[in-house]
């Protein structure tokens, strides 16, 4: 396999740091957190204390100042535990840099430096239930009442919903105005009139909580919009890139890991006297999805040097978690396929991998709107063009 250049000595050393921690601290405890439907804030305050929460917030707001390599090893070494609970990278790659790129000077001093010590824990909450991909079909408001803004509505699938004591919430401020009928607000979940409905039972990622919530009349200071009044669509198109990569690092290292349980599984156990990785079928499958995984980790290596180097652009982005999530699909499908009647055992790894993957090819937008992205920027100049003519 080839070598991968993506990582320095520093970013490898905390690299297997992350990944002690979730040997250490998470895997001993993930089986009771499914359970629980919750992963316990102690867990998130050591994560804190480990270095993995925000690694990119600049020391000015109690963060290490580190890029977001850093970020990737994280997520990295999530995906390869294969513990899905932690919503670390929600809160970390996609919900600090819309307050690091748009907060106040204010709300950066106010939140930032408990959500790298995981006193605070953040969610973001966009889809609603009726509109699904679609950002434009949102129906939750805010309306201004002298310096407050009353926020009325509901979202669902909100990934740390239960535990978040900050939530990221995106509401219309202009029924008239499109796109830019939209902005984002800084809401604390003990604010009168915010509501926490039910923790959604999934089919995978048990043990991470997913919730409802419901904001009836619920009022917050003018100092709680989160940048300009009517920017939110585009800060949401800003920051997607990085969200889609996040998922796509969460696929790539969740496929390796499925990948190397299979490889373990099929070497070990025997069918009429061989081991099953002796069978040409079985080395053919293996030899697939190894070849499937390593230009995976190549593309996804080289997107998240692009997007260090901020020329991660929308369609690339879009066919990085499209392609990610496809392949873990793929990998952890034939996986579990591979060990059998093992395989749908909830003890065995595989078997949770293949519930938790699911989600990757829906949240973040789904597979469908990946590929209207990507055709988008291929094929639609080539349409105008020919058209033109």
């Amino acid at each position: 396999m080839l070598e991968r250049t993506l990582y320095n000595e520093e970013h490898l050393f905390f690299l297997r740091q992350c990944e002690r921690f979730f040997e250490r601290e998470i895997l001993p405890y993930h089986a009771q957190w499914e359970k629980d439907g919750v992963v316990p804030r102690e867990a998130w305050k050591k994560a804190g204390a480990a270095g993995l929460l925000c690694p990119s917030v600049p020391e000015a707001y109690g963060g290490p100042g580190a890029d977001f390599l850093y970020h990737a090893c994280a997520t990295e070494a999530q995906g390869r535990s294969g513990a899905s609970g932690p919503g670390f990278s929600i809160h970390s790659d996609i919900i600090s840099p819309y307050i690091l790129q748009h907060g106040s000077e204010a709300q950066k001093k106010r939140w930032l430096p408990g959500m790298v010590s995981g006193d605070v824990i953040a969610a973001i909450a966009m889809t609603e239930p009726g509109t699904g991909s679609d950002l434009q079909g949102i129906q939750t408001t805010a309306v201004r009442d002298g310096n407050d803004w009353v926020i009325n509505g509901s979202k669902t699938f909100i990934s740390n919903g239960q535990l978040a004591d900050l939530c990221i919430v995106v509401a219309r401020t202009d029924p008239d105005a499109g796109s830019r009928g939209f902005s984002l607000f800084l809401v604390e979940s003990d604010r009168e009139g915010y509501t926490r409905g039910r923790n959604l039972e999934k089919v995978g990622m048990k043990a991470q909580d997913t919730s409802e919530l419901f904001f009836e009349s619920v009022r917050v200071p003018h100092e709680n919009l989160l940048g300009g009044e009517g920017q939110g669509f585009q800060y949401l198109m800003q920051e997607l890139a990085q969200e889609r990569l996040s998922i796509a690092l969460l696929a790539t290292a969740g496929a390796e890991a499925a990948l190397q349980w299979t490889i373990d599984y099929v070497a070990e156990r025997t069918a009429f006297g061989k081991a099953i990785g002796s069978f040409q079928a079985t080395r053919f499958k293996i030899a697939e999805l190894a070849t499937k995984v390593q230009a995976t980790r190549s593309f996804i290596d080289q997107c998240t040097v692009a997007h260090t180097r901020g020329k991660l652009d929308i369609a690339t982005a879009a066919a990085a978690k499209l392609w990610a999530t496809e392949v873990q699909g793929d990998v952890v499908d034939a996986g579990l396929q591979l060990h059998g009647g093992y395989g749908y055992m909830w003890e065995y790894p595989i078997a949770r991998a293949f519930a938790d993957a699911r989600i990757q090819r829906i949240y973040g937008g789904t597979s469908e709107i990946m590929k209207e992205l990507i055709s988008r920027k291929v094929l639609d100049p080539v349409v105008k063009q020919k058209q033109g003519r």
